[in-house]
């Protein structure tokens, strides 16, 4: 008895260190990419404004590092705004204030609004002729379709680099009472085994691609939230990826 009680003890010791390792290796990996993320625009916003203060601009000049700043700023917003949400759907009171909207012209609103961010991909909406209208957080949705988004033109940059434009489909349909929105990318695509882990946090598929591995665990648990789900499909590298939102929605036909 004596020896079996020590072996599980070692086995409990043991298993308990591997949990202390795994914990630590996740906030190195936490601490290494989500810095990269903040530094990046920050060194970027500081090298430009040295810019300004050293040299004499032309105004068009002026304008064209004006967008560039706008850009990091709004990157820092929305890594800053993802850490912030984090927290609130990892608290399990929290529950999001539903507003009833037309979720195919808020799609097209939202990238007529935001050009800015989607100048490296082309992005085509197929509209359906029928309104779909589901009851979502516009702030926390639109966070969704960002992630989705940028993740389709982070795995989009190696193939565009091969003079391949970099494309996004954005398609609707109904099944069963729910809105099925496609995101279908041209992008390098994803192995099958990896499909499953890219919705865990801080899980990113391949260590050169930019980002904070936050944004699709983010986006699934909103997606929950909303009574919804998220999901994704690829055929393998080389095919592009499909990233589908589902929802629950009321139909209208087009008079």
């Amino acid at each position: 008895m004596l020896v079996a009680a020590t072996l599980f003890g070692v086995a409990l010791i043991f298993i308990y260190y591997q949990k202390l390792i795994k914990l630590y290796r996740f906030q190195q990996n936490f601490i290494n990419g989500f810095t990269h993320e903040l530094k990046t625009p920050i060194a970027s916003l500081r090298l430009y404004l040295d810019t300004f203060k050293k040299y004499e601009l032309k105004r068009d000049e002026q304008l064209k590092y004006i967008d560039y700043m706008i850009r990091d700023t709004n990157r820092l917003t929305l890594n800053v705004n993802q850490i912030l949400q984090i927290a609130k759907v990892e608290d399990k009171s929290f529950k999001p204030s539903l507003t009833k909207v037309n979720i195919v012209n808020f799609i097209d609103d939202f990238f007529k609004k935001n050009p800015h961010y989607f100048e490296e991909i082309t992005v085509n909406i197929d509209k359906p002729d029928k309104e779909y209208s589901a009851h979502v957080e516009p702030e926390l949705f639109e966070m969704v379709v960002m992630n989705i988004v940028t993740n389709a033109i982070n795995y989009s940059s190696k193939r565009s680099k091969e003079s391949q434009e970099a494309k996004l489909d954005v398609g609707f349909n109904n099944e069963n009472g729910k809105l099925k929105i496609d995101f279908i990318d041209n992008g390098i695509g994803i192995e099958k085994h990896e499909i499953k882990k890219i919705f865990n946090k801080m899980y990113r598929v391949g260590k050169t691609i930019k980002g904070s591995g936050l944004g699709l665990y983010l986006s699934t648990n909103l997606m929950r939230m909303h009574g919804g789900s998220l999901r994704a499909e690829s055929a393998g590298l080389g095919h592009g990826s499909t990233f589908t939102v589902s929802l629950p929605i009321k139909v209208s036909h087009h008079e």
